[in-house]
């Protein structure tokens, strides 16, 4: 059982013969009583001052296991997000491969198309030369013939005779 300053207080002690003098005992267990009354009061504040410091100690260490753990998914999210761009940007990247093989296919058929539809206007333009040259050829030579001039004076004639 622990010591009270109460217990100080009351202590009483058997009388003997040339003992200590009865005042000088009284008035020092009645300064060492507030003494320990003190030392007593000041223990118990301390104790409950760490105890105070106890718990917060621990909110702070639940705090700090709260910001780890926030830091840690902060920093996996973070990860995912850059995984996500990286990926996303692939897919764009693709895309856009895959658009500009589309363009330069689209590019060379249309060019393959203009150079055929090219070639053929250039043969018919060729057969054009020839026919024209045939029809004109056939009409020089049929101007070299005269005989549409005899046609058309036997024609004058008639209409003369006619009229």
């Amino acid at each position: 059982m622990s010591l009270t300053p109460m217990d100080i207080q009351n202590k009483e002690f058997e009388r003997a013969f040339r003992g200590y003098k009865q005042e000088d005992v009284d008035e020092f267990l009645e300064s060492v009583a507030k003494d320990y009354e003190l030392v007593v009061k000041e223990k118990m504040s301390l104790e409950e001052k760490i105890q105070i410091l106890e718990e917060k100690l621990e909110q702070y260490q639940k705090l700090e296991n709260t910001l780890h753990n926030s830091i840690i998914v902060a920093q996996e999210a973070a990860e995912d997000v850059k995984r996500n761009a990286n990926k996303e940007a692939e897919l764009i990247r693709k895309e856009a491969e895959k658009e500009a093989q589309r363009i330069v296919e689209e590019a060379r058929y249309k060019a393959s198309r203009i150079l055929a539809e090219h070639e053929e206007v250039y043969k018919q333009a060729q057969i054009f030369k020839l026919r024209f040259r045939a029809f004109i050829e056939a009409q020089l030579a049929s101007l070299e013939l005269e005989d549409w001039l005899q046609v058309d004076n036997e024609e004058e004639h008639e209409a003369r005779d006619i009229g």
